[in-house]
Protein backbone atom coordinates (compact mmCIF):
# COMPACT_ATOMS: atom_id res chain seq x y z
CA UNK A 1 0.00 0.00 0.00
CA UNK A 2 2.43 2.24 0.90
CA UNK A 3 3.85 2.01 -2.95
CA UNK A 4 0.33 3.07 -4.38
CA UNK A 5 1.00 6.31 -1.74
CA UNK A 6 4.05 6.74 -3.09
CA UNK A 7 2.78 6.65 -6.73
CA UNK A 8 0.36 8.91 -6.33
CA UNK A 9 2.79 11.49 -4.76
CA UNK A 10 5.06 10.95 -7.89
CA UNK A 11 2.19 11.56 -9.89
CA UNK A 12 1.66 14.61 -8.64
CA UNK A 13 4.78 16.15 -8.66
CA UNK A 14 4.76 15.05 -12.59
CA UNK A 15 1.89 17.27 -13.16
CA UNK A 16 3.35 19.99 -11.56
CA UNK A 17 5.69 20.04 -15.28
CA UNK A 18 2.63 19.43 -17.26
CA UNK A 19 2.18 22.55 -19.74
CA UNK A 20 -1.40 22.44 -20.14
CA UNK A 21 -2.81 24.45 -23.75
CA UNK A 22 -4.44 27.28 -23.27
CA UNK A 23 -8.35 27.55 -24.13
CA UNK A 24 -7.82 28.99 -27.01
CA UNK A 25 -5.37 26.27 -28.35
CA UNK A 26 -7.87 23.68 -27.18
CA UNK A 27 -10.60 25.64 -29.13
CA UNK A 28 -8.18 25.52 -32.15
CA UNK A 29 -7.40 22.22 -31.71
CA UNK A 30 -10.92 20.73 -31.66
CA UNK A 31 -11.53 22.52 -35.01
CA UNK A 32 -9.12 21.20 -36.57
CA UNK A 33 -9.73 17.42 -35.79
CA UNK A 34 -13.24 17.72 -36.65
CA UNK A 35 -11.64 19.68 -39.85
CA UNK A 36 -9.59 16.90 -40.55
CA UNK A 37 -12.33 14.25 -40.18
CA UNK A 38 -15.24 15.89 -41.99
CA UNK A 39 -12.27 15.82 -45.20
CA UNK A 40 -11.68 12.29 -44.68
CA UNK A 41 -15.35 11.51 -44.36
CA UNK A 42 -16.12 12.99 -47.46
CA UNK A 43 -12.92 11.52 -49.30
CA UNK A 44 -14.40 8.25 -48.46
CA UNK A 45 -18.18 8.76 -49.04
CA UNK A 46 -16.76 9.97 -52.83
CA UNK A 47 -14.79 7.09 -52.68
CA UNK A 48 -17.06 4.86 -51.67
CA UNK A 49 -19.68 6.34 -54.50
CA UNK A 50 -17.29 5.96 -56.78
CA UNK A 51 -16.43 2.58 -56.31
CA UNK A 52 -20.18 1.74 -56.27
CA UNK A 53 -21.09 3.33 -59.62
CA UNK A 54 -18.06 1.26 -61.03
CA UNK A 55 -19.33 -2.32 -59.62
CA UNK A 56 -22.68 -1.77 -61.22
CA UNK A 57 -21.27 -0.55 -64.58
CA UNK A 58 -18.95 -3.66 -64.39
CA UNK A 59 -22.10 -6.41 -63.14
CA UNK A 60 -23.99 -4.74 -66.47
Amino acid sequence: MKNFFNYLKNVRAEMTHVVWPTQRQAWIHVALVIAISAIVALFIAGLDHLLTQLVEQVAL
